[in-house]
């Protein structure tokens, strides 16, 4: 109920908002068996990528936390905020500057715009896993043909 209360503000110091998520408000991290924190972004944080990587894979480790990043791309030139970030990247160097964060918080990475999904770590699986069904079906389908032909 607390993140309806919340209000969209600040900068990019992910490394701040981490460091009190982590710190502060997994108070009772022991008890669970399993967390994820959700970072919903529109751009690269202030601290430069190895640095959020190292940290995050550290913060990581102590207990099971997850962090999954969603990166929604908006439109060039379309940020009314008129705040100027810190750092600029390209919307694909974004992208891979996550996933890099990502991967060192066995967390799950989502790109999406308002055309649609660019790229997102969940549906890569569920095509990988459909690819496998489809290859064992038809290695299936080849194994009972071949039984057929020897009767």
């Amino acid at each position: 109920r607390w993140v309806l209360s919340l209000q969209c503000k600040g900068s990019r110091n992910f490394l701040s908002a981490l460091r009190r998520a982590v710190e502060v408000d997994f108070k009772d991290k022991d008890k669970h068996q399993s967390q994820g924190l959700y970072l919903l972004t529109t751009g690269i944080p202030d601290q430069e990528t190895h640095t959020v990587s190292a940290y995050v894979a550290e913060a990581c480790r102590g207990f099971d936390l997850q962090l999954h990043v969603c990166l929604f791309s908006v439109l060039e030139g379309s940020d009314s905020s008129g705040i100027a970030p810190a750092r600029y990247a390209s919307p694909r160097e974004t992208a891979n500057a996550f996933k890099e964060i990502v991967q060192a918080a066995n967390g799950r990475f989502h790109w999406f715009g308002e055309a649609g999904i660019f790229e997102s770590d969940d549906i890569t699986s569920i095509i990988s896993e459909m690819e496998k069904a489809k290859n064992y079906s038809q290695k299936c389908a080849f194994l009972v043909e071949s039984l057929k032909q020897r009767s």
